[in-house]
């Protein structure tokens, strides 16, 4: 865990990512309602830095990716878009929260904060800023899962106590399940990192995909549970 992220973000990947929101929302196969009844999948937003993003692994190994298929093969039709940037801190996301959810999307994973806990920003930014981020989901009524993260040893026990405790404080306050720990069973596990020892590689994905895919399956049942009551 103490191994910065090279990567910052782009206009290029901004702009990509733009497209591909766009394209996923009115050009995807069956995302026009019917008169049939036809069903539009569920449009989530997988929200975060380069753990989301896919770095250094296959486009189809990304977590966005391999999310998508493990809910497809759990029968769910849902569209799960890439809004990971590597390099982004919390403050870099909430900067760019706004076009990410433009069109609005059915429902959002955060998963932020791992590149203020590497660089030892002061735990006080990224509260404040993952604080901001759930207040405006809240208020657009989009359904969230908030990852959380865990502060790498190096910064002391009392720094890791006080950046660990912001998402639970969070999900609380904003009543939002929280997945505790985004690289459970990954972090620090050669057999699932990358050279750098933090980024997961393919099989790592899949790893964290297994383990947070009851959490990410309730959250789309909720939006289809909504959906299906007209709301």
């Amino acid at each position: 865990m103490n191994v910065a992220f090279s990567l910052t973000p782009g206009w290029i990947a901004k702009a990509a990512l733009c497209l591909t929101m766009i394209f996923a929302c009115i050009a995807a196969p069956g995302m026009t309602v019917s008169a049939a009844g036809q069903t539009r999948p569920s449009t989530i937003v997988a929200f975060g830095d380069s753990l989301t993003a896919g770095y250094g692994v296959k486009t189809n190994e990304s977590f966005p990716a391999q999310l998508q298929m493990a809910l497809e093969a759990r029968g769910h039709k849902v569209n799960v878009v890439n809004a990971g940037v590597s390099g982004d801190t919390t403050s870099d996301g909430l900067a760019r929260l706004d076009w990410a959810l433009d069109p609005k999307p059915d429902a959002v994973i955060v998963e932020l904060g791992a590149n203020d806990a590497l660089r030892g920003i002061d735990p006080k930014v990224p509260r404040a800023n993952l604080d901001k981020m759930l207040a405006a989901l809240k208020a657009n009524g989009i359904p969230v899962l908030l990852t959380g993260m865990k502060a790498p040893n190096n910064w002391g026990a009392d720094y890791a106590k006080t950046f660990d405790a912001i998402y639970p404080d969070l999900a609380a306050k904003y009543e939002v399940p929280l997945y505790p720990f985004f690289l459970d069973g990954v972090a620090l596990d050669r057999s699932f990192t990358q050279p750098d020892g933090l980024h997961p590689t393919g099989a790592g994905v899949a790893e964290i995909v297994r383990r947070i895919l009851p959490d990410a399956e309730a959250l789309v049942a909720s939006v289809e549970q909504k959906s299906a009551l007209g709301k």
